[in-house]
């Protein structure tokens, strides 16, 4: 070859632009207007996340939502493959920055630690099954776990073992809850009424199986306990007026028993006297 072609071949190649990956779509959707499954479910999920948020008020590090869009991948985001959870949290991140959605490629890489679905009979099927692997094999989300509002005994889980990132089943407790340890709380039902709807709810419990409370259950607790300790107050003072009250009747008995001893004292000198003048009356010596 020429030293003349040689330097085209060159030059041609140096005008060679260098190849970069694309850029991440910028036009993400983050409501697609799909309701939830009911209103029982929107409540589910939500107190789901204010009792993490309550249970975790003095906390700056982690991220709670539902039924957001989580984006992991720009072909994801091109097809328009959706992936809300119903509940999810990430630890570790700011929790003071304000999100429409999780956006990965914009989190470090940040995949959720916990994701709980709230199934329906119309995706129960999808919600074990190819979401189950998706959060398997591309979130490695460590601890997933899904309940039917609808149905109390439906809860299951599974908790990414680390040899071969594959999910394992929870095991339950004697009580049917399951173990989250990316949380650090128990998972399980809880009979009541949430919002003038009553069901057996998924609710949070701590290490020694209390209640995590939502906001307005611990504000009433409060107010149950200065309650209760208002009443004690109260039967305190009761019953220290009550104990002044019988030391001040002893203290009067004491009075009429001294007043008692001291008449039978006075009868007792009087009657001496008596006898005394009487004897001398007589002639004799009372002193004799």
């Amino acid at each position: 070859m020429s030293v003349e072609a040689t330097s085209q071949t060159q030059l041609s190649a140096a005008e060679v632009p260098e190849w970069e990956p694309p850029m991440p779509p910028t036009d993400l959707i983050f409501d697609d207007g799909e309701p939830l499954e009911s209103n029982r479910h929107r409540i589910a999920m939500n107190v789901l996340i204010r009792s993490l948020e309550s249970a975790w008020s003095h906390r700056t590090d982690f991220f709670t939502g539902g039924n957001m869009f989580i984006y992991y991948s720009s072909a994801q985001a091109r097809n328009r493959d959706f992936r809300g959870p119903d509940f999810f949290a990430v630890l570790d991140v700011d929790s003071t920055t304000s999100r429409q959605g999780w956006v990965v490629w914009e989190e470090n890489g940040r995949y959720p630690d916990v994701i709980i679905e709230l199934m329906s009979q119309s995706t129960a099927q999808n919600d074990i099954g190819p979401k189950r692997d998706i959060y398997e094999r591309i979130f490695r989300t460590p601890d997933y776990l899904v309940y039917d509002p609808f149905n109390p005994d439906s809860l299951q889980g599974w908790r990414l073992s680390q040899d071969n990132f594959r999910y394992h089943p929870l095991e339950p407790n004697d009580r049917g809850w399951l173990w989250c340890q990316s949380l650090g709380f128990w998972v399980g039902t809880w009979e009541g009424t949430i919002q003038r709807e009553t069901a057996v709810w998924l609710r949070f419990y701590d290490r020694d199986r209390n209640l995590v409370l939502l906001p307005e259950e611990a504000a009433q607790q409060q107010v149950e306990q200065e309650r209760l300790r208002a009443e004690q107050e109260q039967q305190r003072a009761e019953q220290e007026r009550q104990r002044a009250e019988q030391e001040r009747l002893r203290a009067e008995q004491e009075q009429q028993r001294a007043e008692q001893e001291r008449q039978r004292a006075e009868q007792e000198r009087l009657r001496a006297e008596r006898l005394a003048a009487r004897l001398r009356e007589l002639g004799e010596d009372p002193d004799r």
